[in-house]
């Protein structure tokens, strides 16, 4: 049985080297890191002629066909990589795991297959206005006080229960939300009486 190399002997860190692809691109850079898990070597390459300093390339292994080491940097060498990688817990990594499921399952509970695209479009300018918003069949109920019937414009949203000022307020607000038309990024006003509403 061979003895395979780690990457980081073969790429070692702060090392130049001359690497070329599979599709015979060339490329030379510092290693910056390698990554056992993932078989991915990361080279920082110097960018000529901007204001860049540098890119950031991230190769898989198996993408190297030959690799030569142009100059072994010392670990005390002014060019070195001086920005350790921070330590990353595993703890931390399954809480964001986590929350981007849940938003995830909350992204997918705001799309009714049932509702046209332009329903669609204004349920999700709601949601990000309004938060508080759900579909009841076709229909959008925001903050459980509007109700926006399709074909979702101005004039198909009503109150579900009136009680007061704040309640026509709400139902203000979401005619305007529901009244922005997004191919032009204007306002759909008609013409009513002499003024527009």
């Amino acid at each position: 049985m061979q003895h395979q190399a780690l990457l980081s002997e073969t790429y070692p860190v702060n090392s130049v080297v001359s690497v070329t692809l599979t599709t015979s691109e060339v490329l030379e850079g510092t290693v910056y890191t390698t990554d056992e898990f993932s078989s991915s070597i990361v080279l920082r390459i110097a960018l000529p002629h901007t204001t860049l300093s540098s890119e950031m390339r991230i190769i898989h292994a198996s993408a190297v066909s030959s690799c030569r080491i142009v100059k072994q940097e010392a670990e005390n060498s002014s060019n070195a990589l001086s920005v350790p990688l921070s330590v990353v817990s595993q703890k931390s990594l399954e809480e964001r795991e986590k929350r981007a499921i849940l938003l995830a399952d909350e992204s997918f509970g705001h799309i009714n297959e049932k509702a046209s695209p332009q329903g669609q479009a204004v349920f999700d300018r709601l949601v990000k206005a309004c938060n508080q918003v759900v579909w009841k069949g076709e229909s959008i109920l925001v903050l459980n006080q509007v109700r926006v019937d399709p074909p979702y414009g101005r004039n198909n949203c009503q109150l579900v229960a009136a009680t007061g000022n704040l309640d026509k307020g709400s139902l203000e607000r979401v005619q305007k939300i529901v009244a922005v038309d997004v191919t032009h990024g204007l306002a759909a006003w008609t013409l009513v009486d002499g003024s527009y509403r």
